[in-house]
C-alpha cells in the first residue's frame, strides 16, 4: 500500500521502539514523503534526540533504515498540485503531504485528527493501518 508519511510518524517512530516503528518496515506499505520532510527532522534532531529511548548508536542505525524505506519526493514534482492541495487541507502546513497524495492517488498517514477534516483524500491513523499489516 502506497502512502504519504507525516513527519510526526516518523518522529514519534524514531523516539521509540514500538508498533509505529515496526509498521514503517513493513513490507506492506510503501512510503513515499516530500523532500522537506528531512530538513524539517534536522530542524528538531536535538529535541527528538533528548526525547528518544534508543542509544545513539541504535538511533543513526534506525535512522539510516528509514531513511532508505522512505522515497523522497522532489519539491518540483507537487509545484502544480499546490494550490488544489491548499483548498484541500485543513491545515496550511500540510499542504504539501495533500500535494502529494493527489499526484500519487494515495492516502496520508496521519495522526492528526485535523486532516480528516475534509473528503478528497483519505487519512489513515496508525491504529487503522494495523489492519494492513498484520
Amino acid at each position: 500500500m502506497l502512502l504519504v508519511i507525516d513527519a510526526n510518524i516518523l518522529f514519534a517512530a524514531i523516539i521509540k521502539d514500538s508498533k509505529t516503528a515496526e509498521m514503517l518496515l513493513s513490507e506492506k506499505l510503501e512510503l513515499i514523503a516530500p523532500e522537506y520532510i528531512f530538513s524539517e527532522f534536522n530542524k528538531y534532531r536535538a529535541e527528538i534526540l533528548d526525547k528518544t529511548e534508543r542509544s545513539s548508536e541504535d538511533f543513526d542505525k534506525f535512522l539510516s533504515v528509514l531513511w532508505t524505506k522512505i522515497n523522497l519526493i522532489p519539491h518540483e514534482e507537487i509545484e502544480s498540485l499546490l494550490e488544489k492541495a491548499k483548498e484541500i487541507s485543513p491545515d496550511p502546513d500540510d499542504v504539501q503531504y495533500f500535494a502529494l497524495a493527489l499526484k500519487y492517488d494515495c492516502a496520508i498517514w496521519s495522526n492528526d485528527s485535523k486532516l480528516k477534516q475534509q473528503n478528497k483524500v483519505k487519512v489513515f491513523t496508525t491504529e487503522e493501518l494495523l489492519v494492513y499489516v498484520e
